[in-house]
């Protein structure tokens, strides 16, 4: 056992390492780049693996009782300040890492199929292997140093992939807004790290906790402080998780690549941010504010993402808001003490979520060749339905990760939102029915996803009614006709392409995450038995192999009746999908029949444009903060230009012409020089005289 804790570090190192070795083939010898795909995706997922099979290890380790490890090395020594870095290896560290590989294993399984034909593919394998190493490095970090070096790394990889097809504006502008944006956090982030370790002295988790909790319990700190840190350290999960303010980032990750949606979204950068926040939890519960920012802050934004996602016709932006809201879901239960339930739903989720993008990702890989031609339709719902027809296996494997997001049982995020529910109507009824509103709306949103994409007739020949009456030059430059030969399809008729399943690869990558969309929320759900104190090295998931002879069916019926009223609001969310997708699987023409009633067809679509266009925040932000601040610029520009360069320049043109003006009185004439100096002189004795 000790050569497994030993060797730890190998969990984060083979994949950089399979990350540099990829590099090194695109670099040593660009000319085989496309002879060496396949060896450098088996690179990958054979070192991702091996570091799957150590962080197994690790966790039977400890659900069968094993000790907490943690190993220290000596990193800078300066006096009085002694920086180290090494690893921690307890419960959460166990789960963490167990979570990233797998899910990260069939991401990459996916990409290798999914990405082959692309001129990236190396280059896309290096970013995938970086960003999986960067997010177990992070997990395994004993302290917030080394957890800070890491999370810039976090952050920096989702630049290279969301602006991985960098030739795309719009790719290139959403990856430097995630980038600005989690800059933002990170520099809280880090002014919260500086201010506890100012406050304690150390950067180790359980020295940190340890000193904080009897420097508080003596007076020795002010509390106003105290939470003038934590407020700071707060903002890192908020950028890094998309909480609200800082979530505007999340949906325009959809520009990057599908599988590295599914990454981000399931595994790594969100997921750091709470990970984190369970991470400091035994600092935060020791203040009472910061708790109740924390709940308050995932309130409203499991509430906003889930009223944002109910209106997208973008298939990955509707996932985005949906994941937005899900994370909003795991800070409010760390906020409200439920320790337990925010752990558990990330993992849930992570399944969950995992296998919808990656669904969403054979939607698109399908539906592309047919509807993408014109720019930002391959996305759009609007141009898919009875997709059901054509990709069985697909349309399976992402209605139960639908059923599973809206809370059915025994799906695996029953489980975990369920436990939200009761503790937040627990803890205060307030928050309690902010998070049963937004589980019915996560209903609601989710199956009108599945519906418009699955459901119905397919509407893709949709598009050839709405270019046909372009002219000669459309809004992209290029006729329609231009742009089908330039796909090179043999065909200008859009009814006589239908889609078909994807590859074999992309379809065992989807009913392998069937089987923990399935089991993973009931199997955890005995697992987590034991209640969790607030102790550092117990704040984690106490599981134990005993608790499965718990198990009883008095136990799952009490479960289920509990659960009555969480499954009623999921019916009923479908149901009101069902009924909205009901009429040509449209919901704009919902809209349109309420234009009887003036009064309420105006608060209707508002409340749509409301949703639709973002909440208007994204505007909001660009008026603020950039519109502003150019207006700003521009202005101070001119006072560079007109005061500041002007006294500069004035400067020097004064110099000139009194240059000009004395050349004059040098003519090297004696009779000059005294008529000169006698009127000087008559002057000044005149002036004299005067006074």
């Amino acid at each position: 056992m000790d050569i497994l804790f030993r060797n730890i570090w190998l969990v984060p190192f083979l994949p950089s390492l399979a990350s540099v070795l990829s590099g090194l083939v695109s670099f040593i010898s660009p000319n085989s780049v496309r002879s060496s795909r396949r060896i450098c995706s088996f690179i990958s997922i054979s070192f991702l693996v091996v570091a799957m099979s150590i962080s197994f290890h690790s966790f039977w380790q400890q659900i069968t009782g094993g000790p907490i490890y943690q190993f220290f090395w000596s990193w800078i020594v300066n006096k009085n300040v002694i920086l180290e870095i090494g690893y921690l290896i307890d419960p959460l560290t166990s789960i963490m890492l167990i979570l990233v590989t797998t899910v990260g294993i069939i991401v990459m399984i996916y990409s290798d199929s999914y990405m082959l034909h692309d001129q990236g593919y190396i280059r896309f394998f290096c970013y995938l292997s970086l960003f999986t190493a960067s997010m177990l490095g992070l997990v395994i970090s004993p302290n917030l140093i080394q957890i800070y070096i890491f999370w810039e790394l976090v952050g920096m990889c989702p630049y290279l992939l969301i602006g991985f097809w960098f030739a795309r504006p719009s790719a290139a502008n959403a990856c430097q807004k995630a980038f600005v944006t989690n800059r933002i956090g990170d520099f809280g982030l880090l002014l919260g790290i500086l201010g506890f370790y100012w406050i304690t002295g150390s950067f180790e988790f359980q020295d940190l906790s340890e000193r904080f909790f009897e420097l508080l319990g003596h007076n020795q700190i002010s509390v106003v402080f105290a939470n003038m840190c934590a407020i700071p350290l707060f903002l890192g999960p908020i950028a890094k998780s998309a909480q609200f303010p800082l979530h505007i980032w999340l949906p325009d990750a959809m520009e990057g690549p599908t599988p590295i949606s599914a990454l981000i979204h399931a595994a790594t950068m969100v997921a750091a941010g709470i990970y984190l926040v369970a991470r400091m939890f035994p600092l935060f519960e020791m203040l009472p504010l910061i708790m109740g920012i924390i709940s308050w802050i995932g309130a409203i934004t499991a509430l906003l993402g889930a009223s944002i996602a109910v209106t997208q016709r973008d298939l990955k932006k509707g996932l985005a808001y949906s994941t937005m809201s899900q994370l909003g879901y795991m800070i409010l239960a760390l906020g409200i003490g439920s320790y337990k339930a925010g752990l558990f739903h990330p993992i849930t989720h992570a399944y969950s979520k995992a296998l919808l993008f990656l669904g969403s990702g054979s939607v698109i890989h399908s539906v592309e060749p047919i509807v993408g031609y014109h720019p930002n339709e391959s996305q759009n719902m609007n141009f898919m339905g009875g997709l059901r027809k054509y990709m069985p296996i697909t349309r399976i494997t992402f209605l139960f990760g639908t059923l599973s997001l809206c809370g059915i049982p025994p799906f695996a995020c029953f489980w975990s939102k369920d436990e939200i529910l009761i503790n937040s109507w627990i803890h205060l009824p307030l928050l309690g029915f902010i998070a049963s509103f937004t589980a019915g709306s996560t209903a609601f949103y989710m199956f009108r996803i599945y519906l418009l994409t699955f459901e119905g007739n397919f509407r893709g020949n949709l598009l050839e009614n709405k270019y046909q009456n372009f002219s000669s030059t459309s809004i992209w430059g290029n006729t329609v006709s231009d742009r089908i030969k330039q796909r090179k399809v043999n065909t200008i008729s859009f009814s006589n392409l239908y889609p078909k399943e994807s590859d074999n690869i992309m379809l065992f990558s989807l009913i392998i995450l069937t089987i923990p969309t399935l089991f993973i929320g009931s199997t955890g759900e005995f697992f987590l038995q034991k209640q969790i104190d607030s102790d550092f090295l117990s704040t984690c998931l106490h599981l134990s192999i005993n608790s499965l002879n718990d198990i009883h069916s008095e136990k799952i019926i009490e479960l289920l009746q509990n659960a009555i009223p969480s499954i009623i609001l999921a019916c009923t969310g479908i149901f009101l999908a069902c009924l909205s997708c009901s009429y040509q699987f449209n919901d704009m023409e919902i809209i349109s029949e309420l234009k009887n009633s003036k009064i309420l067809h105006s608060v209707s679509k508002s409340l749509h444009d409301w949703s639709y266009h973002r909440g208007y925040i994204d505007d909001f932000y660009y008026l603020s903060f950039v519109k502003s601040l150019r207006f700003f610029t521009k202005y101070l520009s001119l006072l560079d230009q007109w005061i500041i360069d002007g006294i500069v320049n004035g400067a020097g043109i004064s110099s000139f012409f009194g240059g000009e003006v004395l050349k004059y009185t040098e003519g090297g004439r004696i009779s000059s020089y005294l008529f000169f100096l006698v009127s000087c002189m008559s002057l000044s004795f005149l002036y004299s005289y005067i006074i």
